[in-house]
């Protein structure tokens, strides 16, 4: 069988579209995999461990629904716009606090 390599993704949209064009391939190590016990991930007990290790914040109603707003705009998905969201403004703060430190010891 023919070994199947996923690229990078650049967007959600973009992975989204690869899967659905390589969905037969998929399919098909997906059923290998189950059949000779080798099939890992997306298990149960995967998805259940990975869920207790998730941790969660909660946020105002008005500020999700005004982020889903924005996120439905743009066409993309809700959660990873709020992750996209976060990045950015941690980068920033990240920049902000490296360009700082560097003024303290000049």
């Amino acid at each position: 069988m023919k070994k199947l390599i996923v690229p990078k993704f650049a967007t959600e949209a973009e992975e989204a579209r690869w899967w659905d064009d390589h969905m037969d391939i998929v399919g098909e190590h997906l059923l290998e995999a189950m059949r000779n016990g080798t099939a890992q991930h997306g298990t149960p007990e995967r998805l259940v461990r990975e869920a207790r290790a998730a941790k969660t914040i909660e946020l105002p109603d008005d500020d999700l629904d005004r982020a889903l707003r924005f996120a439905r705009r743009k066409k993309v998905d809700g959660r990873q716009y709020i992750l996209d969201l976060l990045h950015s403004a941690l980068d920033r703060e990240q920049a902000a606090m490296k360009r700082a430190a560097r003024r303290k010891s000049a």
